[in-house]
């Protein structure tokens, strides 16, 4: 299952918060690390000023040099913002969050048990729940990374004839880098795309692996009538 390891998504050379991928294990299983490797991280006294009108709830929040964080923000550590992240109004970022340098999370967008790896982007009213996004990762507005099935078992996915069991209940989406998302996309629990993966506005992906630089098209069908028409047959 190399095409499920992280090197297979991320370049994650030079990135200071790697070790939450475990060498060796899927991609997915960096989820579960991201507790224990926030228990161990030592600088949250070097947070950085706190503007008005931001609210940080928990005393374990690390903002990196350079942030900007706007007024109507919540945090809920433990949360790593990285130098020059921007976190913007309305946005709630809770627990278990690790948001890397130069990303973005957007005016009323939610992040939980969540990584943004440098540059990812989710920048308009998106929802990113126990999910992965590579850097330079771009969500649409309105893009949705659902996180539980409604039936509440273990999120698995077909992988060809082989059914891939993550042994998670909450699994939402994995992106490598450089992937984008069109407005309104939905990602059901257990999608995982290749980098430089594209959706058409509007796509509903089902839970499963997409390789590198798929482009999941949505065809409508449109009808176009004179309103004249509808008046006079209504």
């Amino acid at each position: 299952m190399s095409q499920f390891l992280p090197h297979s998504f991320f370049d994650l050379h030079g990135w200071e918060h790697a070790a939450i991928f475990s060498p060796g294990q899927p991609v997915w299983a960096a989820l579960g690390n991201i507790a224990r490797y926030l228990e161990d991280w030592t600088q949250w006294d070097d947070t950085g000023e706190i503007p008005p009108g931001v609210h940080l709830l928990g005393d374990r929040i690390f903002l990196g040099a350079g942030c900007r964080i706007e007024p109507g923000a919540v945090l809920i550590g433990p949360v790593i913002i990285g130098a020059g992240a921007e976190i913007r109004t309305g946005a709630y970022v809770r627990q278990n969050v690790i948001v890397g340098e130069g990303a973005i999370v957007g005016a009323h967008s939610e992040v939980k048990s969540s990584v943004l790896l440098p540059g990812a982007r989710a920048p308009h009213q998106a929802y990113v729940g126990d999910s992965i996004l590579g850097r330079d990762v771009n969500l649409g507005a309105g893009t949705i990374c659902s996180n539980v099935k409604n039936v509440g078992r273990e999120v698995s996915f077909r992988h060809g004839a082989e059914v891939i069991h993550t042994g998670l209940r909450k699994l939402g989406a994995i992106l490598g880098d450089g992937c984008k998302t069109g407005c309104n996309t939905v990602l059901n629990p257990g999608v995982l795309m290749g980098p430089g993966c594209v959706t058409y506005p509007n796509a509903t992906l089902r839970g499963g692996f997409y390789p590198a630089a798929t482009l999941v098209k949505v065809r409508q069908e449109q009808q176009l009538v004179e309103l004249s028409r509808l008046r006079r047959d209504g």
